[in-house]
Parts: C-alpha cells; sequence; structure tokens
C-alpha cells in the first residue's frame, strides 16, 4: 500500500511540523511532498495531519500511523542490510555445539571474544553428549562442534581438527564400600553398585555409553557437573574424564581404582560443516586456533 518513500515523507513532515521544512530536508519541492500526503490519507480515508497557516500537526490517527511507520522503516532498513550481507556471504547466527567433556569455563571468554569481533551476529550454544554433537552437526543443528569424541560416526562435507586424546579414570567416593577391595576389582563385585551414566543426546545415531557392566544399574544424569555430585555422595560409580577428576582427586573427595579392563583413550576433534562456512565461522575456526591450543585450551 506504501512505499519507503510515501513512509519516510511522513515521518519528516512530523518531524519537521511543516511541508516546506520537509521538503527542504529531502531536497524536494513542497508541492509534491503536499501530494504525497494527500494520497496516503485518501488511501487510508483519514486524515494524518490539521493544516494550518504554514505548519501542520499530527491527528491522533496521524500520531499513531507514524509511529507504526518508523517500524516499518526500521525493519524495511533492516531487511535490505540483512539482504546484502547474506549476499556477501554473512550469516545471522553461527550455531556451536558442545560436547560436555570441554572446559566450561572456556565457552563465556569464546563468547565475550566472538561478540567483540561480531557484535550483530547471534551465536547459538548447545550442549551435548558423546554422539549428540555429530548428530547435531549431521542434523543441521550446528555449524560447528567442539570436543566431539569417538570416530566420525557420519559422513558429508564435513572437516575435522584434532584435539588430542581424552584419557578416561575411574573413581568413586572415598567412603564407598569398593574402596576396601585391595586388589584390581572384578566386573561382578564392580555390578553390585550403580553405574553413574550421562545420557547421549543423539535424535539419529545409535546411543553410546563410556562405561557399563552387564547388569548394572544407572543413575542417569545430564552433564558431568551433575555426574560428581553423584560420585562425591557416594551414590554410585563411574568412568569420567581425566582432567575434570584430577582436582576432585587432589582434593580428597574422589578416589581412583583399576578396573579389570581400562576404558579405551577417546580421540577428541573439532569439527565444522564445509558447507556453513561465512566469515563468523572462520573466524571462530582462526580463534579456536592448532589442535595443540585446542587440547591445551579446552581438553586440560
Amino acid at each position: 500500500m506504501f512505499s519507503f518513500n510515501d513512509l519516510q515523507v511522513v515521518d519528516v513532515v512530523s518531524r519537521r511540523g511543516s511541508f516546506s521544512a520537509a521538503a527542504e530536508e529531502l531536497h524536494k519541492v513542497p508541492s509534491a511532498i503536499s501530494y504525497t500526503v494527500r494520497l496516503m490519507e485518501e488511501k487510508l480515508a483519514v486524515e494524518l495531519f490539521e493544516r494550518h497557516h504554514r505548519q501542520v500537526a499530527l491527528t491522533p490517527a496521524g500520531r499513531y500511523f507514524v509511529e507504526e511507520a518508523r517500524q516499518l522503516i526500521k525493519h524495511m532498513e533492516l531487511i535490505k542490510h540483512q539482504t546484502q550481507r547474506v549476499a556477501n556471504g554473512w550469516a545471522e547466527n553461527v550455531s556451536v555445539a558442545l560436547d560436555t567433556v570441554v572446559r566450561q569455563s572456556r565457552v563465556s571468554t569464546m563468547v565475550r571474544d566472538f561478540y567483540q569481533a561480531f557484535p550483530d551476529v547471534e551465536l547459538h550454544l548447545t550442549m551435548e553428549v558423546y554422539n549428540g554433537v555429530w548428530d547435531a552437526l549431521a542434523d543441521g543443528r550446528a555449524d560447528l562442534v567442539i570436543g566431539a569424541t569417538a570416530a566420525i560416526p557420519v559422513s558429508g562435507d564435513f572437516d575435522y581438527r584434532d584435539m588430542g586424546s581424552l584419557n578416561w579414570v575411574f573413581v568413586m567416593s572415598p567412603d564407598h564400600p569398593l574402596i576396601q577391595c585391595q586388589n584390581t576389582l572384578d566386573e561382578a563385585e564392580l555390578a553390585k553398585y550403580p553405574a553413574i551414566c550421562l545420557e547421549d543426546t543423539s535424535r539419529v545415531l545409535p546411543k553410546r555409553t563410556t562405561w557399563l557392566m552387564n547388569n548394572q544399574r544407572r543413575v542417569m544424569v545430564p552433564d558431568w557437573s551433575s555426574a560428581f555430585q553423584c560420585l562425591e555422595a557416594g551414590l554410585g560409580i563411574g568412568v569420567v574424564p581425566e582432567h575434570m577428576a584430577m582436582p576432585k582427586l587432589k582434593e580428597g573427595v574422589l578416589v581412583s581404582r583399576l578396573l579389570p579392563h581400562s576404558p579405551p583413550v577417546s580421540p577428541c576433534c573439532l569439527a565444522w560443516n564445509k558447507a556453513s562456512l561465512n566469515p563468523a565461522l572462520n573466524w571462530l575456526l582462526q580463534y579456536l586456533g592448532d589442535s595443540q591450543q585446542l587440547h591445551q585450551e579446552w581438553m586440560r
């Protein structure tokens, strides 16, 4: 019904208070401004301005229209700006999925630095467990995943960067009954007590568990913070990331024991969808650094 120019004319007339002042600002003749306003009033079937000798004033309907018109002008300018950015390879947002094994303290620093570099690009973060990060990448819910463990279970236009190896350690509370066993624990003895496990967040890919004995009960928790709380309370036993367990072991709130079969070391990586590359994602890939930096900052 109205063009950007029509809305702009009404906005300027309302601010300047006269057709001649608006014409001066818009580099038009007053008759063109007056004609545009009259056509708009005819389309709306209402008067937007009260005409006085040399000035005009908004009617109540005009005040409402101008408020709405200004919002439309802003939105139209935003659409133009965003369309140009998309054409130049920019994205409105970047989605990053993080495995819960990564250092949580590093996340806030990354967010702060990202928004300093890209103040008008949204960063969407999700926390995933085990195959959940691969599932998010394959399903398009994430452009980039940090801390993905195990072999890549998906095929597609993805690339990855090694983050080093993730070691696991078997732990329990110092007050747990198993602490009395002096030798290497056998499977029958271990199966008597609940295993503290994280639920794989994968929606499509097969779910996996780091460690579980046959016929062993589980206590399912959403993240490692909850897992450590349960372990410290003596509610179960479990295998946890070594870099997360070390402070607990040094404090003495948890103790480690040898298992009949040690959990395999997990390769860990950064992975991304090459089809999603844009300036913001490229910046993240450069910011996160090489394999050594990734391991040092996210896995230690």
